[in-house]
């Protein structure tokens, strides 16, 4: 079974590295919500990566990493890095 990132694990990234914004309800369908609505800058998404890049010996692209702007397309971004790593 391939490793895939769930939502649930990325919100939990999210508040180990960034922490949390209390107004924010991080378990309601937050997929298409802009991370800026969520309470995360450029910056909680880079040390999110980081982490998730040492955790699974991955590298993201960078410049693509920096465009996502929503978990979905957050996810997309990971979950595909990590298949092209498993079938390499």
């Amino acid at each position: 079974m391939p490793l895939q990132l769930t939502l649930d694990d990325l919100t939990t990234l999210l508040r180990e590295c960034a922490g949390e914004d209390e107004t924010v309800d991080l378990s309601a369908n937050v997929l298409d919500v802009p991370f800026v609505e969520l309470g995360y800058d450029s910056l909680a998404i880079l040390q999110t990566t980081g982490r998730i890049e040492v955790t699974h010996d991955l590298l993201l692209d960078e410049e693509a990493v920096t465009e996502v702007e929503t978990p979905r397309q957050y996810l997309d971004l990971v979950n595909g890095a990590l298949s092209a790593q498993q079938t390499a």
